[in-house]
């Protein structure tokens, strides 16, 4: 029992814990520097475009996708691909809507991207 307790105070005590495990509302609610990058991705309010993904950081990286490759239909026929029914990994919806990516490159492209701007909100929050 200690242990669980000890585990969860370091959580709440680190910021880099909170961003990476802390919900993603709670994040977005308190987060500004990446809710807002979110917001100028996607065209969304950030909770709204990122509900259905399963971490902040995978609507980041898909919201870098929709827009480095111009998808057509943007961010949302991106995240129905992803989120929605019979949902696919970021690869395959980004094979299914932009054939003539190189989507293992361009998924590489995106989590690095991703990567950055949870490290910049994280170092401004």
């Amino acid at each position: 029992m200690a242990n669980s307790r000890g585990s969860e105070s370091n959580a709440n005590t680190m910021s880099h814990t909170d961003m990476s495990h802390g919900s993603r509302s709670d994040v977005l609610n308190h987060n500004m520097a990446i809710a807002g990058k979110i917001q100028t991705l996607t065209g969304e309010k950030a909770t709204t475009a990122c509900d259905g993904f399963k971490n902040l950081g995978r609507c980041v990286a898909a919201a870098h996708v929709a827009r480095n490759l111009s998808i057509p239909g943007g961010f949302e026929a991106l995240k129905a691909k992803i989120t929605g029914p019979g949902s696919v990994s970021l690869g395959k919806a980004i094979s299914n809507l932009a054939p003539n990516a190189n989507a293992k490159a361009e998924v590489k492209k995106a989590n690095k991207q991703a990567s950055d701007d949870m490290k910049e909100a994280e170092s401004n929050s």
